[in-house]
């Protein structure tokens, strides 16, 4: 009896903690929390994201229907917001915009390129806001946007031409490789001025060096993520990581500073040694370095590579996923591209290409793409803000440090917020004008509030040029007549977007336009 009656303390002191854990939370007017959140700083609320194999943001949107739409969590050691809900997110978003303005430091922030003291993506603060403003007026603009359109029509003809030569040698093509090579080179070429995929690459010793890094970086982030909220698993086979993260900075890091000391010295030579004039054309690092001729104490060259990535990764692998997505679900239905395909016959014509003038014009393409970010949003829980003090939302008390995750994904596919979610229907977006008529936060693919991803502008065209052209260009279909869409890859998707299972297989069939526009 006295073994027995050892055995019981510690599991009654654990019944204590979490008890009285639950009840203090309630007493400090917390958001509702799941009971029980397992012993701290161990688990928390962890176990409840296990249950199923699922992408983590599907699992969050089970336990917020489950829960409720503004949930207090605990993730391993550290409190989380998770809201599921379209008004607390707008109230998030405005009201508490500031307070939710900074980021929590996370391993992959501190190693992989969101330097906590030089990027946008740091600590909220008149560093942050002079970096946003040149990002905005000066890399994304309206205006530099469309100065560089000319290398998204040569990349988007060069896809073009890679799927028809495929479609010559076999029936079948997998997309997500071509896809991601365009992506890729479309803001790479933006970027740097150069292309890493394809044929007659300017430098192919450097391509493949980047693609080795990029690759490390795929199997290296998703382990580093169990650590920044279960730090003792270091003690069980992930104490590596953390080096793992700085040999693939330190190895990114010297790429691109090579990439940077070429263009420097290249822009020498062409001007000279006099300083540099601003001009539209130039790629985005031309202007960086331009910027830092000017104010070299403030754009670093540590500054710079951080900027020139942060759009590289942003702008790329998401792109092409999305691309990847948006033709899986046309695919299941014929009519919506068969429909897209006839407006722009109509509106382009037989003689030219599709080119991004035309878009406005072709405001179906527009509802294809945004409700393919709909169902599949590039940051299924958008990118984890962090509280800087107390602050309130839907009414509870949020205190400082709370990581705040907001499912857009679970808020996309919500039967509450819009009808008949999980069907693909591009039509809802008809008139769609930019967010008044979405009634603040039901649509938010971009994020919302100050922290609003600024190269929502680059992406729309680039998605909605791609899926014109090759809509011009190919009719499509499903191999073998399969009629279901590509599952989420399981274990995948959280703050970036979900793959799938399987690579997406198509045939595609030249039409009579595509001979005589690539001839």
């Amino acid at each position: 009896m006295d073994n027995l009656g050892y055995l019981c303390v510690p599991i009654i002191l654990v019944m204590v903690h979490v008890i009285g854990r639950f009840l203090v939370e309630r007493l400090r007017n917390l958001p509702p929390t799941p009971f029980p959140a397992l012993p701290l700083p161990v688990v928390g609320h962890l176990y409840l994201l296990l249950r199923k194999q699922q992408p983590f943001h599907k699992s969050l949107y089970d336990v917020g229907k489950k829960y409720g739409r503004v949930l207090f969590l605990r993730f391993g050691s550290r409190p989380v917001l998770l809201v599921s809900s379209p008004s607390a997110a707008e109230e998030c978003f405005t009201k508490n915009d500031v307070v939710f303005a900074n980021r929590p430091r996370l391993l992959v922030g501190k190693y992989l390129g969101y330097n906590y003291t030089s990027l946008p993506n740091s600590s909220y603060g008149e560093r942050w806001r002079n970096l946003r403003r040149i990002s905005t007026l000066e890399l994304l603009s309206s205006h530099r946007i469309y100065q560089l359109a000319e290398i998204r029509g040569e990349e988007v003809k060069a896809l073009i031409c890679s799927i028809f030569r495929h479609d010559h040698k076999q029936q079948e093509v997998e997309l997500k490789p071509l896809l991601h090579d365009f992506t890729f080179n479309v803001m790479s070429r933006m970027i740097f001025g150069r292309k890493y995929y394809g044929e007659n690459v300017e430098n192919s010793e450097a391509a493949k060096l980047f693609q080795e890094i990029s690759k490390d970086q795929i199997r290296v982030i998703p382990k580093a993520n169990v650590l920044d909220f279960l730090p003792f698993m270091r003690w069980f086979g992930f104490g590596h990581i953390e080096e793992a993260l700085m040999r693939i900075f330190e190895k990114r890091d010297k790429f691109m500073q090579n990439v940077i000391d070429e263009q420097r010295e290249m822009t020498n030579a062409c001007s000279g040694g006099a300083p540099p004039k601003l001009t539209a054309t130039k790629t985005v690092l031309d202007v960086l370095l331009e910027l830092q001729a000017e104010e070299p104490q403030f754009y670093t060259d540590q500054t710079i590579r951080d900027l020139l990535l942060v759009l590289l990764q942003a702008g790329s692998d998401t792109s092409a996923v999305t691309l990847e997505w948006a033709f899986s679900y046309m695919l299941d239905n014929p009519h919506v591209w068969k429909k897209a395909q006839a407006d722009i016959d109509k509106h382009v014509g037989h003689n030219r290409l599709v080119d991004e003038s035309d878009l406005p014009g072709l405001p179906y393409i527009r509802c294809i793409v945004n409700e393919t970010l709909r169902m599949h949003p590039a940051a299924p829980l958008l990118v984890p803000h962090f509280s800087s003090q107390d602050c309130t939302v839907a009414g509870f008390r949020i205190p400082r440090g709370t990581i705040l995750v907001v499912n857009a994904w679970g808020i996309h596919h919500d039967p509450t917020v819009w009808e008949d979610p999980e069907v693909f229907n591009p039509e809802r977006f008809q008139g769609f004008d930019g967010g008044k008529k979405m009634n603040g936060c039901r649509f938010m693919p971009f994020g919302s509030g100050r922290r609003k991803c600024p190269g929502e502008n680059l992406a729309i065209r680039v998605l909605e040029l791609a899926v014109a052209s090759l809509l011009q260009c190919f009719d499509w279909e499903r191999p073998g007549g399969d009629k279901t869409t590509t599952a989420e890859s399981e274990g995948t998707g959280g703050f970036t977007i979900s793959a799938m299972t399987h690579p997406l297989r198509v045939k595609c069939c030249p039409r009579p336009i595509t001979h005589h526009l690539l001839s």
